[in-house]
């Protein structure tokens, strides 16, 4: 009954890990590799665990002649939280090197779930606003723009959060943020404001599209995780189309009223270089905070969020297109994210996801939508599906950049054979049994 007691609390431990990492937006290889990393480390070999996106479950079977013993969880919370993240990342390590009992690690997990947030909330939603003010200085704005788009962020937020409150759907959220971002920029544009209007619902889209997880989408259909990547991509696909009627919706009612907020041709000059690279890094970092990461890993986010955008302007500048320009943009990231996260303490699903959001095409989708509503041109259709190109191209780009940097060794290999593709959040080793350290002392000498 005890030995029973004992597996019981090992895969109760591994689940609920599990759990907060697929609802942080791990991938599910990563998810997988942890939850077995703990079981291994709880003495328990052989686990086999089932993931779809929405529950974990953990069968194990002592002896060939024994039934297996199953156990489910659901997830039903997703956000982002990377003080959890890095917090249950590190309890792992720690866990399978024996610095804590399970006991210990339980305790230890229930208090980083029901504990708030690392920083005030005032904070948070004051980070989204300098975000989208980074955006607009990354796409050439000016100061009064960029006030203008950190004002209507933090009101995108606000609302947002009161909306979520009322535990009202995410994709009536989108809906409502874009249509808030676009309204604005029509009143600019009716007041006649010495701005480019559409800066502002660029930004928005930017800051919409921060919180959807396509990475972990392309990951997992990478990595062979068909169900999960359905599932995912169908979230994304869900959340981004909840953007598109807002924003549609604005730019119909403007054209109602006389109202058209065209785009202006963007031209990318070598001179803006600097303030663009620093937009990039702003726009990282401030996502990082936004979403709680820990303050130490806020200097290498900024360092791969800079050099993501300077590699984009110089691929754009030789012209070598949106789609590509962003893929190589995003291996930088990628490949800088592995090393620089983990020298700092932080999973690189953390650098990764924050490094990406200044390369988001905010810009193009709202070009394709004008292009549909305003003139029923059917270019439109051409730059949605541009929109679509650089959302894969940001993805695979990254994965591209992780594999690269993983580390060549023959433990890892070995947890590569079983689970495919580079390790974001997790172990990267595989993990034995733990065994109970001696304790330090003297030693026992025989009486004689």
């Amino acid at each position: 009954m005890d030995e029973q007691r004992e597996v019981y609390r090992t895969l109760d431990l591994a689940l609920r890990i599990g759990e907060v990492l697929l609802s942080s937006g791990a991938g599910t290889a990563d998810t997988t590799a942890t939850i077995l990393g703990v079981t291994a480390a709880g003495g328990l070999r052989g686990c086999e665990v089932d993931i779809t996106f929405t529950s974990i479950a953990i069968s194990y079977q002592a002896t060939p002649d024994t039934a297996p013993e199953t156990h489910l969880r659901i997830v039903r919370y997703r956000g982002q939280d990377f003080s959890r993240l890095t917090g249950v990342d590190r309890l792992v390590q720690r866990f399978a090197r024996a610095e804590v009992t399970r006991e210990e690690a339980s305790r230890e997990l229930a208090r980083m779930v029901s504990a708030g947030p690392p920083f005030p909330r005032w904070g948070s939603v004051l980070a989204w606003g300098v975000m989208a003010g980074g955006a607009t200085l990354l796409l050439g704005g000016g100061w009064l723009i960029t006030l203008v788009a950190v004002v209507t962020a933090v009101v995108i937020e606000l609302s947002n959060r009161w909306f979520h409150r009322q535990r009202l759907p995410a994709f009536y959220q989108q809906v409502a943020g874009a249509f808030v971002a676009t309204a604005v920029a029509l009143i600019l544009y009716a007041v006649h404001a010495p701005v480019k209007p559409s800066l502002v619902v660029a930004a928005g889209i930017i800051m919409l599209l921060a919180g959807i997880a396509l990475t972990g989408a392309v990951q997992d259909a990478i990595t062979g995780y068909y169900v999960t990547a359905s599932a995912r991509l169908l979230e994304a696909m869900l959340l981004t189309g909840g953007i598109i009627a807002g924003v549609s919706l604005g730019i119909t009612l403007g054209i109602r009223f006389g109202l058209p907020v065209a785009i202006e041709a963007q031209t990318i000059q070598l001179a803006n270089l600097p303030i663009m690279t620093g937009a990039g890094a702003l726009m990282a970092v401030a996502f990082a905070f936004a979403s709680y990461a820990p303050l130490r890993s806020l200097l290498p986010v900024g360092l791969v969020g800079a050099a993501g955008s300077l590699v984009f302007t110089l691929m754009g500048r030789a012209e070598f297109g949106p789609a590509w320009s962003t893929a190589a943009a995003a291996f930088t990231v990628g490949l800088g994210a592995y090393a620089l996260g983990r020298r700092s303490g932080v999973p690189p699903l953390v650098v990764v996801v924050s490094g990406t959001v200044p390369l988001l095409p905010g810009l193009t989708i709202y070009k394709g939508l004008y292009e549909l509503m305003g003139s029923g041109n059917l270019i439109g259709i051409v730059s949605l599906a541009t929109a679509l190109a650089i959302g894969v191209a940001l993805a695979s780009g990254v994965i591209l950049g992780e594999y690269v940097a993983q580390p060549i060794r023959r433990e890892a290999r070995r947890l590569e054979d079983r689970l495919a593709g580079p390790r974001l959040v997790g172990p990267r080793r595989p993990i034995r049994p733990r065994q109970t350290r001696p304790r330090r002392g003297g030693r026992s000498r025989r009486s004689t």
